[in-house]
């Protein structure tokens, strides 16, 4: 017993030494550890010896400055630069950041006039597609693609996302994928549910059938909203799109998003279809169907946590708690699941979300070096350890994550086979920020799939 205690004694006194040492190890770059969120070492979630590797490799760029533009402002923002101090006390540079809510408008901009960031975040591929192929973006090296492939949940997939075609006509990774979201949640009420002796749907087929026993039992099973001003349509097209990818292939998907699968081919009309089996029939939807179309997407929910509840399920993207009553606790008032694939695996584990997009715009080497650092565990895990952030690297710890709603999350991403960013906003603006919205009004307001997908399917042959 004298043997053991002495041995823990000692253990805990070289973990100590290891501590003072990593934290003068990042106080000797000058900066004060009062900068970061985190004491290196302090939290053993973190894999703090992913930064000593990622300093050994990159610890030489002192007196190099770093620009990069992206979209977070606000909270974002303040999360997103919690990270730079661990870069900049590994490599000795100085990293600027500037957000904008233009950053669309901004980028083209400083690219188009010569003076572009060193680094542009970007929440659409679209344009980073775009901004490569008019020779803007620097390629990040195959071995950037097959990091992803090794090292993400659905890797090929992240792969296949980061990958465009350049100005000399062929492809290249252009853009490294940092912070996910989820699009394929359904979220409930756990005591409605156990009242009712309702379980979670493991498969489609389950949720159609819990779909038709709330029926049954004389209850309404969906809340489901469209409205949102002039962007009044969109909360449909993710319903569309979770259902392709539940019909369809991926490369089906993906033909689908770019128009090599015309958005009038039957594989469309079907998964349109299914969402109006959903929508379309006024037992399914709180308030009947003639509702879907004028109810806004931020009251729809609000139906879960009526009494009695007007309906039982709601399908949208992880930020929808935003919108839920004052004071909702997730995990006990309000919870969610994965929108189930088919029972039968075809399809596998698909995801439909979001996200940003890295690419480099300059020859700063420190650029490059920025990269290499999202790369390592830890400057997912400090974030993770906050809030706000999911990723599907596979090498994180779960257990870094700030609260377990973000680990269900981070574990629905990295139990997805496909991930695939959300098609809307990879189709051309006047499709998925246009006549995919519109259609889907028209479609809840009467018309058939067939007919909105032919009048879809005519707006895009305008712009070939």
């Amino acid at each position: 017993m004298i043997v053991d205690t002495a041995f823990e004694e000692g253990r805990k006194t070289l973990k100590q030494v290891m501590l003072m040492t990593t934290a003068l190890m990042f106080l000797t770059t000058g900066h004060a550890l009062a900068e970061m969120v985190i004491e290196p070492g302090s939290d053993d979630r973190i894999n703090w010896q992913s930064l000593d590797d990622f300093k050994a490799a990159h610890g030489d760029l002192q007196g190099q400055e770093l620009d990069l533009l992206g979209p977070w402002l606000g909270p974002d923002q303040e999360l997103f630069t919690s990270l730079l101090p661990y870069f900049e006390a590994a490599t000795g540079a100085r990293v600027n950041y500037s957000g904008s809510d233009s950053f669309e408008q901004q980028i083209v901009i400083d690219s188009e006039a010569g003076s572009p960031p060193d680094i542009a975040i970007f929440p659409q591929p679209g344009l980073a597609a775009d901004l490569a192929r008019k020779g803007h973006l620097r390629p990040l090296g195959d071995e950037t693609g097959q990091w992803l492939r090794d090292n993400y949940a659905a890797g090929e997939s992240w792969a296949a996302l980061s990958t465009y075609m350049g100005e000399d006509g062929s492809e290249h990774v252009y853009a490294f994928p940092f912070k996910a979201d989820v699009k394929s949640l359904v979220w409930y009420v756990p005591e409605n549910f156990e009242d009712a002796g309702y379980e979670v749907p493991r498969s489609y087929e389950d949720l159609k059938a819990l779909t038709e026993q709330i029926v049954a039992d004389g209850e309404t099973p969906w809340c489901i909203g469209l409205g949102s001003g002039g962007a009044t349509g969109w909360p449909a097209t993710d319903w569309v799109e979770d259902l392709m990818l539940r019909l369809n292939s991926p490369e089906d998907y993906d033909a689908w998003t770019t128009n090599d699968l015309a958005f009038n081919d039957p594989k469309v009309v079907k998964a349109i279809e299914e969402f109006g089996w959903f929508s379309k029939n006024d037992d399914f939807v709180a308030n009947g169907a003639d509702a879907v179309a004028s109810t806004d997407f931020r009251e729809s929910p609000k139906g879960l946590f009526d009494s009695p509840p007007a309906c039982y399920m709601h399908r949208q993207a992880s930020f929808i708690p935003s919108f839920f009553p004052e004071g909702t606790e997730i995990g006990l008032d309000a919870d969610f699941f994965y929108f189930p694939a088919p029972a039968d695996g075809s399809m596998g584990q698909p995801v439909l979300g979001g996200g940003t997009l890295f690419a480099v715009l300059s020859d700063n080497p420190a650029a490059m070096a920025f990269v290499d650092f999202l790369k390592t565990p830890a400057a997912h895990e400090i974030w993770m350890a906050q809030k706000g952030f999911l990723t599907p690297y596979q090498g994180v710890n779960p257990e870094a994550y700030g609260d377990e709603t973000l680990k269900k999350m981070g574990d629905i991403l990295l139990g997805a086979t496909t991930f695939r960013f959300d098609g809307s906003d990879l189709m051309p603006g006047a499709i998925g920020a246009g006549a995919f919205w519109t259609g889907m009004v028209d479609f809840v307001g009467g018309k058939s799939a067939q007919e909105v997908a032919d009048s879809i399917q005519q707006t895009w042959a305008t712009l070939n």
